[in-house]
């Protein structure tokens, strides 16, 4: 985002996949200011290349940085791989930051700035710019219905020139919430009650409390174990309510759960019947990927898969072929699997009623989306709504 004065970064993430993917270069010298929307890592996990050789203020929530650093530092921890930064340049970046509250002023030069709730993952944020009399919008990741865990986005935008709007499920919807969470509830506890224990594989960061929550709402009241680094996604939460649509339940969820201390209450939990909510949401790794080895072997236990999974993960092939990876070796599971949608993004439905809904006569630009949902949704926003739309190429430079 550029004016003839300044120009601000809108996210800067790297793809996480075999080996990590880097953006495009963007020389730091060049920039103001990086807004961060969010923690997730394809947004925030290349922000500290900017921070190698001097300081760029990073704007963003206090939640969104400091789930950030807990997220970066393990990315620079697992990396077998070459990072252009290192622990260092997460520090100076964390020195960088300024913590912004939704809906406040944020001033840069000839910007005005200010964040909208995201409700995407907790902390997560919309930019709204102001400049030149233009206003242009920022969705970023966002999810427009109220979860267990958040309050669904706040799209009081007023009249736009502009929105970048994502894309994600611009071609499917997700299911009604309310009959996700009783399916959920009510199949972990027929497995508990014949004598079962659930692996409930959830991403660190929002799914695994969200799936806490949920077991919470609905009086689960057979133990429910959390591992992983959800345990420290958590601690921080905790010191940041007032981002939580409930943060009663939220907290009562959180102490519902026995914490894994260590190996002990690790083995011990995949002996008793109740539910196990742990890291990697793709079994890529963490907790999961151990108790998958003991819970996959029973038929009587199950494992829910409540997050994406992205294919070629060992989710994604537990999923579609029934195989996991255990005792070194490629096996059937005899636990039983299903996948419940618990995603944390607008729905196709939601991203259409967020475009109908625009005050003023935005241009619309569409990213964020694989496998043609880009132009797909764009091409649906010209013909339906008669706005002007675009799936913009990667580099594409565009004047509004």
């Amino acid at each position: 985002m550029k004016t003839s004065k300044t120009q601000v970064l809108l996210d800067y993430g790297v793809m996480v996949n075999h080996e990590p993917g880097f953006p495009m270069h963007i020389p730091p010298k060049e920039v103001d200011a990086i807004i961060l929307t969010h923690c997730h890592l394809d947004h925030s996990g290349a922000i500290p290349i900017f921070h190698i050789h001097e300081k760029k203020p990073v704007y963003g929530t206090k939640l969104t940085f400091e789930l950030t650093q807990m997220l970066i530092q393990d990315f620079i921890h697992l990396s077998g791989y070459y990072l252009p930064f290192e622990y260092l340049e997460l520090r100076t970046m964390m020195r960088s930051v300024k913590n912004s509250k939704f809906n406040d002023p944020i001033k840069i030069k000839d910007l005005e700035i200010k964040l909208l709730n995201g409700g995407h993952v907790p902390g997560s944020a919309q930019v709204l710019i102001e400049t030149q009399g233009k206003r242009i919008l920022y969705t970023s990741d966002f999810n427009t219905r109220d979860t267990r865990l958040l309050k669904g986005a706040d799209q009081n935008y007023g009249e736009l020139d502009a929105i970048i709007i994502e894309s994600t499920y611009a071609d499917e919807d997700h299911p009604d919430r309310m009959e996700m969470e009783k399916e959920l509830v009510k199949s972990v506890t027929e497995v508990v009650e014949s004598g079962g224990t659930v692996l409930i594989p959830a991403f660190s960061v929002g799914r695994s409390q969200e799936i806490l929550c949920v077991l919470a709402a609905h009086h689960f009241e057979y133990p429910v174990t959390l591992d992983g680094m959800a345990r420290e996604a958590c601690r921080i939460m905790m010191n940041n309510l007032e981002f939580f649509r409930d943060p009663k339940l939220f907290m009562d969820a959180v102490h519902m759960a026995n914490w894994v201390e260590g190996w002990k209450d690790r083995r011990k939990a995949t002996k008793k019947p109740g539910a196990i909510v742990s890291p990697a949401g793709m079994l890529k790794g963490g907790p999961a990927a151990f108790y998958i080895s003991k819970i996959g072997k029973k038929s009587h236990n199950a494992i829910f898969l409540v997050s994406y999974q992205i294919p070629g993960t060992p989710g994604r092939e537990l999923l579609e072929k029934g195989m996991c990876v255990i005792d070194g070796k490629v096996q059937k599971v005899k636990a039983t699997v299903r996948h419940f949608d618990f995603s944390s993004h607008s729905g196709a439905t939601e991203l259409k009623e967020t475009i109908k809904h625009l005050e003023g006569n935005p241009k619309v630009y569409v990213v964020h989306g694989a496998e043609g949902n880009c132009e797909m949704f764009a091409n649906w926003i010209r013909e339906e709504v008669g706005l002007e739309a675009f799936a913009p190429e990667a580099g594409e430079i565009v004047a509004v």
